[in-house]
């Protein structure tokens, strides 16, 4: 960028990069407060909570988030070591997330069990790995599949400890996504359309970068396979009725 870049063009990317920058930030924080509010002082604290008082405490909890976040960053060496933190943390709840929308007895115990041990792991080799001696040597691979193992044990215990959710509340959820038909219908297509969409969006990504270095044929063939990852999908949509369904 510092590169290639004309002084006015290299300004504007700058400014787009820290308006992106604020926009996630602020993104974060509104989602992080409310889920503080709604789903924990409001749902087991203070169910009559006003509305002056909830925000009162959406503000308190953006503060802290924020203050927690400035610490955070002092620890950090580089934006790597932000990727890996992060990705150690969703490494261990991504298994929940798929096998949510197949096995109906997981519940919102499973999930809140799941992000906390896995919130847990990841902090533990975070800190482990700042230390001048390790209590633990192991390669970042190894402490993703340590994550995910122990995660996957401790919310399908809390699973199998806690009761269902209603099935009232299934039902109405499957029939909103679903409609009358099987979750199952068309499910190859849509496994299938899943791929294309994640092939599709990196191919897009990776020619936009292309184009910019001036590697046109890599580029144009890149897009190529970006379209026709694009037809798939499309085609999935009109195999599986999803573009005709009312939500």
């Amino acid at each position: 960028m510092l590169t290639f870049l004309p002084a006015g063009l290299l300004g504007i990317v700058i400014t787009s990069l820290i308006a992106a920058f604020m926009s996630t930030i602020s993104t974060h924080l509104n989602w992080g407060s409310s889920y503080v509010v709604n789903d924990f002082y409001v749902r087991f604290l203070r169910k009559n909570a006003s509305g002056k008082e909830q925000v009162a405490v959406g503000r308190t909890s953006t503060v802290v988030m924020m203050i927690l976040a400035g610490l955070l960053a002092l620890i950090l060496e580089e934006a790597r070591d932000g990727f890996n933190l992060l990705l150690s943390i969703g490494a261990g709840t991504g298994l929940l997330f798929i096998l949510r929308w197949f096995w109906s007895r997981i519940n919102p115990y499973s999930e809140i069990a799941a992000m906390f041990i896995s919130f847990v792991i990841a902090g533990f080799f975070f800190i482990n790995g700042k230390m001048e001696t390790p209590m633990i040597t192991m390669a970042g691979h190894w402490q993703l599949v340590l994550s995910v193992a122990i995660t996957t044990i401790g919310w399908v215990t809390v699973t199998l400890l806690t009761k269902p959710s209603k099935a009232e509340t299934l039902n109405s959820f499957n029939s909103l996504i679903f409609g009358n038909e099987s979750k199952f219908k068309g499910f190859g297509m849509k496994i299938l359309a899943f791929f294309a969409g994640v092939v599709g969006v990196y191919c897009t990504l990776f020619a936009i970068g292309n184009f910019i270095y001036s590697n046109i044929v890599l580029a144009f063939s890149l897009t190529a396979v970006a379209v026709v990852c694009g037809l798939v999908i499309i085609k999935s949509f009109q195999k599986t009725g999803f573009a005709e369904r009312e939500i």
